[in-house]
């Protein structure tokens, strides 16, 4: 008799709850959908670091080879 008293009384609390809660949960995911990404300093590093590198590699200029000596008289 009392276990049909709590069920009666404890589901529906639980779910009104669980209805709450997932109210709530899409709430906060539209809330932080219009919030901008933030970049951890780690990424932003690794951007500038990589940046750099690109820089670099585009002023990189080859040095110039020197033409290969003449081979010895005698020899074809």
């Amino acid at each position: 008799m009392w276990y049909k008293i709590f069920m009666l009384i404890a589901l529906p609390i639980l779910a009104a709850a669980w209805i709450a809660y997932a109210l709530w949960m899409r709430k906060v995911r539209e809330e932080e959908k219009q919030q901008p990404k933030q970049a951890s300093e780690r990424l932003q590093k690794t951007r500038s670091e990589v940046a750099d590198y690109a820089k670099k590699l585009a002023e990189y200029k080859p040095p110039k080879r020197k033409p290969p000596p003449p081979p010895p008289p005698g020899q074809t």
